[in-house]
């Protein structure tokens, strides 16, 4: 069921991350296509990678996920950018089997974290990672640069 990504999955996974703009009211931040993606995922140096829970060739979740790094542990870390399992199989132990697998992977590896952001008004997925064993940190707050801001930085060197 569960299984790392291929890149025949990208198809799939692009249209999950679809689904997941959606659900959280950001389509318009969307430009991601497969042909983007593969050297990401599949190239010569990734910068991250995928698992699938692929039920009889039918993609129903994906966890894309890097490594991070702790100053304060001196160790890297696992972070999850996104899970998402489409809305017909949730409840079903796809979510749970996702951040099972990660967490173990986690482990495995020999990182001392595994961290991912969770939006404030997702009240279900909260309880969910709470019931997981997550703690929700109330003092950190995601800083972002991204376009015009982020190429400000490239012509300030």
């Amino acid at each position: 069921m569960l299984r790392p990504a291929a890149p025949a999955d990208l198809e799939a996974i692009v249209g999950l991350i679809r689904e997941l703009a959606e659900f959280e009211h950001l389509t318009h931040l969307v430009v991601v296509t497969p042909e983007s993606l593969h050297p990401h995922l599949f190239g010569a140096r990734p910068a991250a990678e995928a698992v699938v829970a692929d039920l009889g060739g039918d993609i129903v979740a994906f966890a894309l996920f890097f490594t991070n790094f702790s100053t304060f542990l001196g160790r890297p870390g696992l972070y999850l950018e996104d899970l998402y399992v489409k809305p017909a199989h949730r409840g079903g132990g796809v979510g749970k089997a996702l951040l099972q697998h990660l967490g173990a992977l986690a482990v495995e590896r020999g990182y001392g974290r595994f961290e991912w952001t969770v939006l404030d008004w997702n009240e279900n997925a909260i309880r969910f990672y709470e019931k997981m064993g997550a703690r929700i940190l109330p003092d950190w707050q995601l800083c972002r640069v991204t376009g015009d801001a982020l190429a400000a930085f490239e012509r300030a060197r």
